[in-house]
């Protein structure tokens, strides 16, 4: 039985890891806010030490994007310091660390239309990819045993925690109420359902293969596309209106692609990430919209 340390544990990534983990193979402790400080280093010392786990996943984040412009000495505090803390707590108890990481990492190159691999450089455009960039480093420099994923454009059951829902949520919403929706067609990303990340992730911790991963669906498409599927799934006969960035006034710069090659997965033969549209579809299922 491998014992794990769920910290986040009411995130969307998170409550899709609770459910999907094999309750025989590995035993949760979920740890939210109200369990464990973790820009408090004696505190997540003492709450983790009480725990002893294998296993630390670390699904926290400061992750408002916009917000965190204005709050960099938060984000780097959660983000980054708090994940320091973490990697030292876990490198002297022979703990392995997750650390869930972004797309949001990338950003640089305006013109790149090729996936990122895990072996390309960073590049960053906002306060968040900076310090959740800084976070990776801290946890390779600091662990022997770790686990790095970087995800990108989540949906899952239970919303974002910071952020009050999610895209389709959104789409959803909005589709309904007014008829009419404005969504970028500028930024091409991968949607990603936060429960087949659990189930890729479940099988990834089952093996020593420690580094960096990319997690994502397979494929890529704009927000304003991936809008067009909801909109299409569902039988919603929604106008939807392509924009380019500008038309929303954003503090926070995004990429223009981001999409991400699941290079170290597929050479250690562990991909089970389906395409875009069908976690789409078994989203939808799990939410009741669709049969």
């Amino acid at each position: 039985m491998n014992r794990i340390a769920l910290i986040g544990a009411n995130g969307q990534l998170a409550t899709d890891i609770i459910k999907v983990f094999n309750k025989d193979y590995f035993q949760i402790t979920p740890l939210t806010h109200k369990d464990v400080e973790i820009t408090d280093v004696n505190n997540t010392r003492k709450v983790l030490e009480e725990i002893n786990p294998d296993i630390v996943i670390n699904t926290a984040a400061y992750h408002k994007v916009d917000e965190v412009e204005d709050n960099p000495e938060k984000a780097f505090l959660v983000n980054s310091t708090a994940q320091k803390n973490l990697a030292e707590v876990c490198e002297k108890n022979n703990w392995t660390l997750v650390y869930i990481s972004t797309d949001y990492v990338f950003g640089q190159d305006e013109k790149r239309k090729k996936p990122y691999k895990e072996t390309d450089n960073t590049g960053p455009i906002n306060v968040y990819g900076v310090s959740k960039l800084a976070g990776e480093k801290f946890t390779q420099y600091i662990c022997s045993k770790y686990f790095i994923v970087r995800v990108c454009g989540l949906f899952g059951v239970a919303g974002s925690s910071g952020k009050g829902g999610n895209f389709v949520e959104l789409m959803v919403r909005l589709g309904k109420e007014k008829g009419e929706v404005s969504v970028v067609d500028d930024q091409i990303l991968t949607p990603t359902y936060t429960k087949n990340i659990a189930e890729n992730l479940q099988e990834l911790l089952k093996t020593d293969y420690y580094g960096l991963y990319h997690l994502t669906s397979e494929g890529q498409c704009s927000w304003w596309e991936f809008a067009n599927e909801i909109f299409k799934l569902l039988k919603l006969k929604v106008k939807n209106n392509p924009v380019d960035s500008k038309f929303f006034k954003t503090r926070a710069k995004r990429p223009k692609f981001s999409v991400l090659e699941k290079y170290h997965l597929n050479k250690i033969n562990l991909n089970l990430m389906r395409d875009w549209k069908e976690n789409l579809r078994l989203y939808l299922i799990e939410k009741c919209y669709l049969k």
